[in-house]
């Protein structure tokens, strides 16, 4: 019984972090890479590598990091200008200051 299921030179993973630098790291998916900079997302600046790797496209249009517990949408990397960030780690606001009564 032949157990091949792949044929040798195809991939078989639709994505992968391909580098990792103190700024960010690089995406390949779709045969494009993307770089993540920790300043645009930032709660992947902390992740260990091993977890940062194990990233998952469960469909075209999005990305999950099952041991980070992150879901992102392919287009808020090539386009994240047009996403605002909601997780603001590490950042703060003066307009939040406590207020005194």
């Amino acid at each position: 019984m032949n157990m091949t299921s792949v044929q040798h030179g195809t991939s078989i993973s639709a994505v992968e972090v391909t580098n990792v630098s103190k700024h960010g790291f690089w995406l390949l998916m779709h045969d494009q890479e993307v770089f993540v900079p920790f300043e645009e997302f930032p709660w992947f600046r902390e992740a260990p590598i091993g977890k940062l790797l194990n990233v998952e496209l469960p469909s075209p249009h999005h990305l999950y990091w099952p041991d980070l517990d992150i879901d992102l949408a392919v287009e808020s990397l090539l386009h994240p200008e047009q996403f605002p960030l909601i997780d603001r780690v590490g950042l703060t606001s003066h307009s939040s200051t406590e207020e005194r009564s």
